[in-house]
């Protein structure tokens, strides 16, 4: 482990993001005043597998660490079941950082999806059943009640600390969004024009977050990060980006993990037992795989279901493993 490391890739929980040098100067946000850190509960079971079993390799942990130092958005490209995902959850975790702020990503995603929603027709009916009557003490419509920070516009608020963002399968976008993320991105802050417009006679408006029950406080219609969040972009390689959005980015490449790594990954999710009885497994997994795509959690579930179900009802080992491990572009 180098000593420069803040993220260990350990999944033991430390406050390592305490010894993070101060950013670059063109890397520098300003926004205030500071957001505490969010102190999540105990991560629930599926969170906290996610977490504590993802192995990150020294180059994973090289780049994760360079991403970190310089306020960029980690680019992670791999094939499905390369455990993309679970590097934002493993980061978080580790570096006790929150839960994860995460922005599933599809062709119909735009910028303003990720950096708040306004709900104006809600605004419009709560208003007519009211008859206009709820106000705040200023006289102007209660807007906060009405518009809700999305998981980017969330992760710019100015905490203490950065929080973790994961903006999943990128490449699935429409061929705009990385365009625009840029400015966001460079800036580290964005406007919210409903608050804009009324910051003369409203300057400071509370509007919901991304984070269930939590609120922020909103001055002059301007989100602004203090701490550039930890972003974690996620790709299937299913498309190119732009030169732009490229520069911008730290890039990992995540590989098929090899017949060891399989080994370590089994042990990790199902434990010793699991992993003494399915060397076989691991041997017919990578041969498939050589025919067709696979992803590592059919794996595990060849696994699971072999250890349980061949062992104690009788089940055939090389047909309940066969069920599973069908590759992915078989859709008969």
């Amino acid at each position: 482990m180098k000593a420069w490391f803040v993220y260990r890739g350990t999944g033991e929980p430390h406050d390592g993001i305490a010894r993070l040098p101060a950013p670059p100067p063109w890397r520098t946000f300003t926004g205030g005043p500071p957001l505490p850190r969010i102190i999540e509960e105990p991560l629930d079971g599926h969170r906290a597998a996610r977490a504590r079993t993802y192995l990150s390799d020294n180059s994973t942990v090289e780049l994760v660490n360079a991403a970190v130092y310089l306020r960029r958005p980690l680019l992670v490209t791999g094939l499905p079941g390369t455990g993309k995902s679970s590097l934002a959850h493993a980061v978080a975790a580790e570096l006790q950082l929150g839960p994860v702020l995460y922005w599933p990503v599809s062709s119909r995603s735009t910028l303003g999806d990720g950096l708040y929603r306004y709900d104006a027709l809600g605004r419009v009916e709560d208003s007519s059943v009211t008859g206009g009557r709820r106000k705040t003490s200023s006289g102007t419509a209660d807007i906060g009640r009405y518009l809700r920070l999305g998981p980017l516009g969330t992760a710019l608020l100015p905490y203490d600390v950065p929080r973790v963002l994961l903006i999943d399968e990128i490449d699935k976008s429409d061929v705009d969004l990385p365009n625009d993320l840029l400015n966001v991105m460079e800036e580290g802050e964005f406007e919210i024009p409903e608050l804009s417009r009324i910051a003369y006679s409203t300057p400071r408006v509370e509007v919901q977050t991304h984070d269930p029950a939590r609120t922020a406080e909103i001055a002059d219609g301007l989100v602004r990060c203090r701490q550039f969040p930890i972003t974690i972009m996620t790709s299937n390689g299913e498309r190119d980006f732009p030169a732009a959005f490229l520069r911008r980015c730290v890039r990992l490449d995540l590989a098929q993990p090899d017949g060891t790594r399989l080994a370590h990954i089994v042990r990790s999710h199902l434990g010793p037992d699991a992993a003494d009885q399915a060397d076989d497994l691991v041997s017919r997994f990578l041969a498939r795989r050589e025919r067709g795509e696979l992803a590592t959690d059919q794996l595990l579930n060849a696994v699971y279901l072999t250890q349980h179900a061949a062992r104690e009802r009788g089940g055939d080992r090389e047909h309940l493993a066969d069920i599973v491990l069908r590759h992915l572009s078989d859709s008969t």
